[in-house]
């Protein structure tokens, strides 16, 4: 577990009870509502005469009272139970440090010949023999790195494919390695990287600095960040800018800005990701003085400051007249809190009451109970995150004068009652997700935001019914249901919608798929017989009344569909009739559907299909094992098989 620098116990407990019940239990369980000492008894009676290794990476707290209080509730397992820190502070190392007496170890650099064989993987691929000039430069900038993987593989990813001995030279020789006011070689090694991206990507680093370390990103909401501060950009008009956005993204994945990619969903373009701590900190230097963080120590915010990140320990503080005094220039808010902390509603108001030309809010879990009004006044802001504070009952109608707004997050907002109707005049919201109790969204007024790409509804416990129109919403990309157990139908119209890339349906016990076409008045809508979904992603999951594919989800998306993936859904008996026609299939993924016995006669037809993932289908896997099931002559010629958790390699039958 990585742990933050301002780690509380609560948090810290929390952390080690997910990963003991998601390791050992191969479950999850939320364990936000649990006080803390409800969390100190489940900790030890899960440890209790149990061998454990807790690992706790990148620790920066060094108060040794909160280490104490830690250790006192991991003292009950069993002999040879061992905990692992690794930390960048020597005093973190002799506050926690107990082999023999000392403080650890002190790790060294990675040996010169394993940081040269990285640096040449990166910089060269397969192609290492053809460039032998280039082979002498490439060790003299090996041994700037100082050991450090990670500035060898940023300085090998920043030279790949470029074999002018120039660009290695001016690698090698730039003066940027001399530059004093840089606090480590690693931090001259990846400014020199970040000095390599085109001023668009600069940008995008430069903003990430406004989060904490440690934060875990989603890829869409970052992309809808940097959209809302004018980041994203393109010389095709015709270009989305979410997908401008997601190619700025990837492109600084691949240069290595972030890591710990995980993926949401299989073959989804959902992921997280976090930035590392040594990038994290080359972007506050580079960010200068527009970006700041406000601690415990500050006493007033630069005129120079455009965004603001306000970490827990003064959300909730009282004395803000003077930090606040001036924020007509800021452009983002951002409050990063703890479930220990509540935001100071009163703190809340100043900010946005001071801050008229707010491009960002971002409230996310900060626990207030009442949105205010002074919101109406932002007209400005562009993105607006109320999600996961579960005691909002009521949004303020003047939210619906932000017509500027592209983002509005209100998902995880439990107790919120209905959404404004007049909800309809923003018209430039691009992505709506929400959680509300309504049991009908007929009269919510969503089906008039003809600029929305991205709508998400989710534990909507109540909800049973969407609303009808709903292909008026032309240009909607992404349609998300999750966690909306009383959901009977869709609205016909849906098989309209002719944007439609991608559908996520899941845990909605009551809904079933095959739409009352009765309902329809397809008298009404001659114009659009022939306009149909073009959908590249389905992703179907523990919805019980699903029997088998229904025709109207995937007609006119033969040449789109790329990725269809069914889990756990109970009554599952059959695929398509047919899947020959599906000529851009390239990942299928079916779990957990214990009465599907079998897979389509043309099956071997799906040349494209890359990767199939079978897993608690007993009969269907009976079926396909190799090489006598009788389903394995359909399969035979994917690249990759996953048969219940085994990898099955065609080449070998």
């Amino acid at each position: 577990m990585r742990v933050f620098e301002d780690f509380g116990g609560r948090q810290i407990m929390r952390e080690i009870m997910e990963s003991i019940i998601v390791q050992i239990m191969r479950k999850c369980v939320f364990l936000g509502d649990l006080n803390t000492q409800q969390l100190q008894r489940i900790l030890r009676d899960h440890l209790n005469s149990k061998r454990y290794l807790l690992v706790m990476d990148d620790v920066w707290n060094e108060d040794p009272e909160a280490w104490r209080k830690l250790k006192s509730l991991l003292l009950g397992g069993a002999n040879g139970s061992k905990i692992l820190v690794t930390t960048r502070s020597r005093k973190v190392a002799s506050i926690m440090g107990t082999r023999g007496g000392t403080t650890g170890y002190n790790l060294q650099g990675l040996p010169f010949e394993d940081c040269l064989s990285l640096f040449m993987k990166c910089a060269f691929k397969e192609e290492r023999d053809k460039h032998p000039n280039l082979i002498k430069i490439g060790e003299e900038i090996v041994k700037k790195c100082g050991g450090i993987p990670l500035a060898v593989r940023a300085l090998g990813s920043l030279l790949c494919g470029k074999t002018d001995k120039r660009n290695w030279e001016y690698v090698r020789d730039i003066e940027i390695w001399q530059l004093e006011q840089m606090d480590t070689g690693i931090l001259r090694a990846l400014r020199l990287s970040y000095d390599q991206l085109p001023p668009h990507l600069k940008q995008c680093v430069a903003y990430c600095s406004i989060f904490p370390k440690g934060y875990q990103f989603y890829g869409d909401s970052l992309v809808q960040f940097w959209m809302a501060h004018g980041l994203l950009q393109s010389h095709n008009k015709k270009e989305e800018l979410d997908d401008i956005g997601m190619r700025y993204l990837k492109e600084l994945l691949s240069r290595f800005f972030f890591q710990d990619l995980s993926f949401g969903m299989l073959g989804m373009e959902t992921f997280s990701f976090k930035m590392h701590d040594l990038m994290h900190d080359l972007a506050l230097l580079v960010a200068k003085d527009e970006f700041l963080v406000v601690n415990s120590d500050c006493q007033f915010i630069p005129k120079k400051v455009r965004h603001l990140s306000f970490v827990a320990a003064n959300a909730s503080r009282n004395d803000f007249s003077s930090l606040l005094s001036d924020l007509g220039r800021v452009r983002t808010i951002f409050f990063s809190t703890d479930d220990d902390e509540k935001t100071s509603q009163s703190f809340i108001e100043s900010c946005i009451s001071k801050s008229q030309f707010l491009r960002v809010l971002d409230l996310s879990g900060s626990a207030i109970e009442v949105c205010p009004r002074e919101m109406g006044n932002l007209k400005h802001t562009r993105y607006l995150d109320l999600s996961k504070n579960y005691k909002i009952k009521k949004l303020p109608k003047s939210i619906c004068e932000l017509q500027s707004l592209q983002t509005l997050n209100l998902a995880g907002c439990l107790e919120l009652e209905e959404l404004p109707k007049d909800i309809r005049y923003l018209v430039n919201l691009r992505l709506l997700a929400l959680t509300t109790k309504q049991k009908s969204l007929q009269e919510s007024g969503i089906r008039s935001l003809g600029s929305l790409r991205c709508l998400s509804i989710s534990s909507c416990w109540n909800l049973e019914h969407l609303f009808e129109e709903i292909d008026q919403l032309s240009v909607l990309r992404t349609l998300s249901i999750e966690s909306c157990p009383r959901l009977i139908s869709l609205p016909p119209a849906i098989k309209y919608l002719s944007s439609l890339e991608n559908l996520y349906l899941a845990s909605c016990e009551s809904l079933d798929l095959n739409l009352n076409m009765e309902m329809e008045g397809e008298g009404s809508h001659h114009d659009r017989k022939n306009t149909r979904p073009h959908i590249r992603r389905v992703f179907i999951k523990e919805i019980t009344q699903l029997l088998e594919l229904p025709q109207w989800l995937l007609q006119g998306s033969t040449d789109t569909l790329q990725n269809l993936l069914i889990l756990g859904c109970p009554n599952f008996m059959a695929l398509l009739e047919s899947l020959r026609n599906f000529e851009a299939l390239e990942v299928l993924v079916i779990g957990n559907c214990p009465k599907l016995s079998s897979l389509p006669e043309d099956m071997h037809h799906l040349t494209t299909l890359k990767s199939l993932a079978i897993a608690g289908c007993p009969a269907l896997s009976e079926r396909c094992k190799p090489p006598t099931g009788e389903d394995w002559p359909k399969i035979a010629h994917i690249p990759e098989i996953l048969l219940e958790g085994e990898m099955i390699k065609s080449s070998d039958y």
